[in-house]
C-alpha cells in the first residue's frame, strides 16, 4: 500500500450539495429511498447475528420485514419474514430453529433454504396436502443478498449490478484485510447510536476529515488534519479518508492487540475509513476492523449499528476484555462527538435560503462524490 501525500490534494472547483428536500421532504425521500437504498447494495445486518446453524434474526429495512437465516450449509441467506399462507410474520425475535422455521399462526414450516416443507391440515383435519397447494411454488421469497467482511448486504429491487462487481474496487483496495477471518469482540464490541438526522448526513460526515480538529479533540492529538488523505473511488461508488499516524493509547502499556499477519509496513501506523454507498461505513486498522450500518428510521432519524472485529480469535478471550472495552469506548466517544454536528446540519436543512451548501473545492471531495452518486441514482430512477 502506498499512501498519498497531503500536498497532492487536487482543487475540484466550487460545487453545491444536495438540496434541502432530500433531507426534509417526505415525498422526495421516499422516492430517493427506492432509488438509492432499495436500488443499491444496502447493509441490513451482520453475519455474527446468526452465528449458528438454524439461527434466524428478524430485520426491518425500509419498512419491509426481512430475516437473516444461517442455513444447514453454514451460509447466510435473507428472506422476506412472512409466511406464504396468510402473510404472518414468522419471527419476532432472534431464534434458533431445530430443523425448520415454523409459522406461529398455522404451523406451515420452511427449510432454511426457504422451501416449504409441511402444511398441517391444509386439506382438512388430518390431511396435510392438497392438489392446489404446490410446495414447490410456495417457498419463502428470497432476497438477493451477499456477505462481505461480516456485513450482510441486500439488493431489494434486484436491479443492481452483481455484488462481486459492486464490491470489487473496495476489496482490491483492502485486499490486505478482505479475505481474512474476522472475530467479533462480543457484547462489548457492539453498540448502537440513535441520532436525529437523515442517514445521508452520517455518511457525509464520516467520509471526510475536514471536521477533525474541531469535533474530535482527543483523536486530533495524535492524528491531525494534515496527517489525513482522501479516498475516492474512480467510479464514484465509495469515498472516505485515511490517516498515516493511527496510534491510540488504550490505557494498558505494554499490551497490544494481535495484528493481522503479513501486513505491508504502511499499515503499522495507517488506518482507512470508507463510506460504501449507500449506507455502510467501514474502518480498517492493523489490529481490528469495524463496520457501521445505517438504519433509516424516518426522514430525520437514523440508528447506527456498530460492530468491532479483531485479527485473532485469542483477542476475544476474557483476559482481553478490558482492552476491548477501552477500544469500544474510544470509538463510542468518537462517534458520539459527531452527533451534534449531524443533528445540527439536519436542523439547518430547514433554513429556507440554504441551497445545499458551498462545498470546499479541496476538503469536501469525499462528500461531493457521495452527493453526486445520490443525485445520479435519483435522476436515473425518475427517468
Amino acid at each position: 500500500m502506498t499512501l498519498p501525500h497531503a500536498a497532492s490534494l487536487p482543487d475540484h472547483g466550487l460545487s453545491h450539495g444536495l438540496p434541502n428536500a432530500h433531507y426534509t421532504n417526505a415525498d422526495v425521500i421516499s422516492r430517493e429511498n427506492a432509488a438509492v437504498l432499495a436500488g443499491g447494495w444496502a447493509s441490513i445486518g451482520f453475519a455474527k447475528d446468526v452465528a449458528n446453524k438454524g439461527d434466524v434474526a428478524p430485520v426491518t429495512f425500509l419498512e419491509q420485514p426481512l430475516m437473516l437465516v444461517r442455513g444447514s450449509d453454514g451460509n447466510v441467506r435473507v428472506f422476506e419474514n412472512v409466511c406464504r399462507h396468510r402473510g404472518m410474520i414468522l419471527v419476532d425475535q432472534p431464534t434458533n430453529f431445530k430443523g425448520t422455521i415454523r409459522c406461529p399462526y398455522h404451523s406451515w414450516c420452511y427449510a432454511f433454504d426457504g422451501k416449504l416443507r409441511t402444511t398441517p391440515h391444509v386439506g382438512g383435519p388430518g390431511i396435510h396436502t392438497h392438489a392446489d397447494v404446490d410446495p414447490a411454488k410456495l417457498g419463502l421469497y428470497e432476497v438477493r443478498s451477499a456477505v462481505w467482511m461480516d456485513v450482510v448486504f441486500v439488493n431489494l429491487d434486484r436491479q443492481a449490478p452483481a455484488f462481486e462487481d459492486f464490491i470489487r474496487p473496495v476489496a482490491e483496495r483492502w485486499h490486505d484485510f478482505a479475505e481474512r477471518p474476522l472475530y467479533h469482540g462480543g457484547e462489548e464490541s457492539t453498540f448502537e447510536l440513535e441520532v436525529n438526522c437523515n442517514w445521508k448526513l452520517a455518511v457525509e460526515n464520516y467520509c471526510e476529515s475536514y471536521h477533525l480538529p474541531w469535533v474530535h479533540p482527543a483523536l486530533n492529538e495524535y492524528s491531525k488534519l494534515e496527517d489525513h488523505y482522501e479516498i475516492i473511488d474512480p467510479d464514484g461508488n465509495f469515498s472516505g479518508q485515511g490517516t498515516r499516524v493511527y496510534s491510540p493509547n488504550l490505557g494498558e502499556p505494554g499490551r497490544q492487540f494481535a495484528t493481522f499477519n503479513d501486513l505491508p509496513a504502511a499499515w503499522d501506523t495507517a488506518a482507512e475509513y470508507i463510506s460504501l454507498f449507500p449506507n455502510t461505513l467501514l474502518g480498517v486498522h492493523k489490529d481490528h476492523t469495524f463496520a457501521i450500518r445505517l438504519e433509516p428510521l424516518g426522514p430525520s432519524k437514523t440508528r447506527e449499528h456498530v460492530s468491532i472485529y479483531y485479527a485473532s480469535e485469542a483477542m476475544c478471550d476474557g483476559e482481553w476484555g478490558r482492552m476491548r472495552q477501552a477500544n469500544a469506548q474510544m470509538w463510542r466517544t468518537v462517534f458520539n462527538e459527531d452527533v451534534f454536528a449531524v443533528e445540527g446540519m439536519q436542523r439547518g436543512r430547514n433554513a429556507g435560503s440554504f441551497d445545499g451548501g458551498a462545498l470546499s473545492p479541496v476538503m469536501d471531495m469525499p462528500t461531493r462524490v457521495f452527493h453526486e452518486w445520490v443525485a445520479k441514482k435519483f435522476a436515473d430512477d425518475r427517468r
